[in-house]
């Protein structure tokens, strides 16, 4: 049985809800049987934020991530509080501009935040190339599946930007496959 446990971290603002919203949505496309749950702290924005996913080819009978495979931190808080929380064998990535330091001596660590603001000149797309990131990496849902997905739930007038930012984080990830 396949089963993907993805934790998606960071503060309010950063779009890691979406992210995650994204990444369920895409892989439903794959035909997936999926559980998406969020947490954000009180505060709309500058509060910690995360997002689940689980993904898998069974039906899921416990919808909370309990040790990830795969995390994804967009800020130091989120790293500080769930790298503990990580599968023997997981994947840590890391947003560069944002996290300084991380308890695991294996992560990818690549500047997220400044990649968006070069290929789209928002820093709000970070999370669309983290997504980007995070699928080039592991291969958990497809390429194709990820862009309808955001087609269809980007917000309105900014699907272009999106999936460049998609891209972006795309070509990261085989830069990175290559090195």
């Amino acid at each position: 049985m396949e089963r993907t446990e993805i934790r998606i971290a960071g503060t309010g603002g950063q779009g890691v809800i979406l992210a995650g919203i994204l990444l369920a949505d895409a892989a439903v496309r794959d035909g997936k049987k999926v559980v998406q749950t969020q947490s954000y702290g009180p505060e709309a924005r500058g509060g910690a934020s995360r997002s689940e996913v689980i993904i898998s080819d069974q039906d899921i009978d416990y919808p909370k991530v309990l040790d990830a495979d795969i995390l994804l931190c967009m800020s130091q808080e989120a790293c500080d509080r769930y790298a503990g929380k990580l599968k023997k064998g997981g994947i840590l990535i890391l947003d560069t501009v944002y996290v300084h330091r991380a308890p695991l001596i294996r992560a990818v660590r690549v500047p997220i935040t400044e990649l968006a603001r070069q290929a789209t000149g928002r820093e709000i797309t970070a999370n669309i190339v983290a997504l980007g990131l995070l699928v080039g990496l592991t291969g958990v849902v497809s390429r194709e599946s990820l862009e309808a997905a955001v087609r269809a739930r980007a917000p309105r007038g900014t699907t272009e930007m999106n999936l460049r930012a998609l891209a972006v984080g795309l070509e990261q990830a085989a830069r990175l496959g290559q090195e």
